[in-house]
Parts: structure tokens; C-alpha cells; sequence
């Protein structure tokens, strides 16, 4: 799903935007405006989301639908097939900044997760899934839990799933290793619950 990310006083969203800090190691955007149309149906979705400390994850302020066609009627059908969560999903990783570089480094380099995914294809580098899962407990180990944790967790999305994919780690192991490494102080800020609806 294609989206436009804008902050929310309309400014391109970008890096240096991802102001608050949450877990031991991940910047986020305070809040974003997301839009997204529908070609086929010509209907325009935008929403405006806000992260909640207390939730530990965006949630979603506002929708506004209308059609782009004038001659085109909104409908009960066709706003039942608005997913409000596929657009929380798909603009989320542009609203994470992170860095592979020293933390205290202040010439460390920062880039969106949207950014390391485009050019890996996932969010952690082969490479690297390789490394944390061979080696022992570790920093780099508890980082990477933080940032695909964390990933999910802010656009409502199973944890745990996302480990299991990126990582190549059965289901009891990431809740493990989840469970470590928020006892380290590494998800602060960060939740998410089983329960939570899929849809939006």
C-alpha cells in the first residue's frame, strides 16, 4: 500500500522528525498524517495518529474518506472496505528512526525504518539475524529485539510474528528472548497486547 507520510503540522515526514525516544535505542514521530487513495475506487483514506506512552503504541486520532471523483458516492459498501490498520501499518516504519552507529556517537547517522527496509528487502540484514541468533545474549541482540518489537508493536501488529519471520526463531524462543529483553529496560514505552483487534 502506497501512503504520503506527513507530520502533523503537514511537513514532509523524515529522520530528523522521529523526536521521541522510546526503548533504549528507537526515535519516533510524535504523531503523523497518513494518506493513501484507492485507484480503483477513487477514494481518498487519510488518517492522523498519535503515539500514547500509556498504549505504547500510535493510535488513531482521526479518518476522514472522501471520494476524488465528483460523481462518486460514498457508500456504506464501500467504506467497509476501508482497512484504517493496513494505512497505521504501512506508514509506521517511516515514523522510526533508528541507528546502526555508536549511540553516544553525535555524528551517528539516523534513518527511517522505511529507509532500511527499502534497501534490504527486511528490516534486519541477513547478516545480521544470522548473528544475534548464533551468538549469546549480547547488546546487539537486545537492539535488534528492541527495534523489531517495537516495529510491530507501534502499528498493532503481532511482535512475536515479526521476530519468528525476520529471524528464522520459533515463536517460544522470541517470547523469550521478548521477556528478557524488556526485563533489561530495552521495550520501555512499548506494548502490545494479544488481544488487540487486527482490523481497523
Amino acid at each position: 500500500m502506497k501512503v504520503d507520510v506527513k507530520t502533523l503540522d503537514g511537513q514532509p515526514m523524515a529522520q530528523q522528525e522521529a523526536t521521541v525516544v522510546v526503548g533504549a535505542a528507537l526515535r519516533i514521530a510524535p504523531g503523523f498524517v497518513a494518506t493513501t487513495l484507492d485507484d480503483p475506487g477513487g477514494i481518498e483514506t487519510t488518517i492522523e495518529a498519535v503515539y500514547s506512552r500509556t498504549q505504547g503504541r500510535y493510535i488513531i486520532r482521526a479518518v476522514i474518506t472522501r471520494a476524488v471523483d465528483p460523481e462518486r458516492e460514498l457508500t456504506p459498501g464501500n467504506l467497509r472496505q476501508l482497512v484504517v490498520q493496513q494505512i497505521l501499518q504501512a506508514a509506521t516504519p517511516r515514523c522510526i528512526a533508528l541507528t546502526l552507529d555508536d549511540l553516544g556517537d553525535p555524528a551517528a547517522r539516523w534513518l527511517t525504518l522505511a529507509d532500511l527496509t527499502r534497501t534490504e528487502g527486511k528490516i534486519i540484514p541477513a547478516w545480521m539475524a544470522t548473528e544475534v541468533t548464533r551468538r549469546g545474549w549480547s547488546e546487539e541482540r537486545l537492539l535488534v529485539v528492541q527495534l523489531l518489537y517495537g516495529a510491530a508493536a507501534l502499528s498493532g501488529q503481532p511482535p512475536l510474528q515479526l521476530m519468528t519471520i525476520e529471524l528464522g526463531i520459533p515463536h517460544r524462543t522470541a517470547g523469550d528472548w521478548v521477556k528478557r529483553t524488556r526485563d533489561k529496560g530495552y521495550l520501555e514505552g512499548l506494548t502490545y497486547f494479544t488481544g488487540r483487534q487486527a482490523d481497523g
